[in-house]
């Protein structure tokens, strides 16, 4: 896996030395299930680095831990994946928690003791893609340094873009979809869930609100829990049916898929998916369908290897 290259060492590093950077909030899942309760590391970015550093993709994660018990354990997981942490990431004085209470049917509702804010000065590896999303990009005040880096590396990086609303943390639903629409306009890839499209574009069906979304020119990925997902580029669109698994848990998943699909299309090539043919969604969509098959088949946010998801 390639070593991360200072930027003051390199002016111009070959593409093999370019890495995906993770920018946004890794926390500890603290899972109440049945009267018993666990703690995971968690976060959404974290989940989607350990899923890209799981496939093979040499990642690195820019967040916010607190030197305690908590975010070692967050920084350790990472590590044994092969995700490489920046140094500022160290920045809070505790590290931050997200309590979900699972249900009979496998569904989670949160309850949310989050910090997050980034420094300004920021030593950032060579990057060729840069993935933000959740609660990161809309809490203050880390959420405008977050569209700060967004707009700074959208000039020689593809961005990513999961907003994984939480509505109990985003604020103000005017002010949380111009900070959306601010951010997707950057992004090369869109993936959100049926919820997401609901909160943001309330008066638009599933299928418009992708449209809408992917006329900027993204690749727009909308995953619909159990009726599947929908992947549209262009003038394309392609439903991508559910794979029939026994669920467990659904934490992770969107980034389980998020992950695999990022995986995909930076291994075939972004302009390839976004503007190829409707068998080329098909694939990608399948390949992220199947690793968020996986991961809810078992307890917690845990995305499968390249060797569990099979050939792409």
């Amino acid at each position: 896996m390639p070593t991360p290259t200072s930027p003051e060492n390199v002016l111009d590093p070959p593409a093999g030395l370019r890495r995906v950077l993770v920018a946004g909030e890794a926390l500890i899942d603290v899972i109440r299930l049945g009267g018993t309760t666990r703690e995971h590391p968690g976060g959404s970015p974290a989940n989607v680095a350990l899923g890209l550093a799981r496939l093979g993709v040499a990642t690195s994660l820019l967040t916010a831990l607190g030197r305690d018990a908590r975010g070692e354990a967050i920084a350790a997981r990472l590590g044994d994946a092969g995700v490489t942490l920046l140094p500022e990431s160290w920045s809070l004085p505790t590290t931050s928690s997200a309590s979900a209470t699972i249900e009979a049917d496998g569904s989670a509702t949160y309850e949310f003791d989050i910090s997050w804010q980034l420094p300004q000065r920021i030593a950032l590896p060579p990057v060729r893609h840069l993935h933000i999303g959740s609660i990161s990009a809309f809490l203050a005040p880390g959420s405008d340094r977050i569209e700060q880096l967004a707009s700074e590396l959208h000039r020689e990086a593809t961005i990513s873009f999961d907003p994984n609303i939480r509505a109990d943390l985003v604020g103000d639903r005017a002010a949380a979809l111009a900070r959306f629409e601010r951010l997707a306009e950057l992004a090369d890839i869109v993936k959100l869930s049926d919820e997401d499209a609901l909160f943001l574009y309330p008066d638009l069906s599933i299928d418009e609100a992708a449209r809408a979304i992917a006329a900027r020119g993204a690749l727009v990925a909308v995953t619909r829990g159990s009726a599947g997902s929908l992947l549209t580029a262009g003038d394309a669109t392609v439903a991508i049916e559910p794979l029939v698994v026994q669920v467990v848990d659904t934490v992770g998943a969107g980034d389980s898929y998020m992950a695999a699909l990022l995986a995909w299309v930076l291994g075939t090539g972004m302009g390839a998916v976004r503007d190829g043919s409707r068998a080329e969604l098909a694939s990608a969509g399948g390949y992220a369908a199947r690793a968020a098959a996986i991961t809810v088949s078992r307890a917690g946010a845990e995305p499968p290897t390249s060797d569990e998801l099979g050939a792409r």
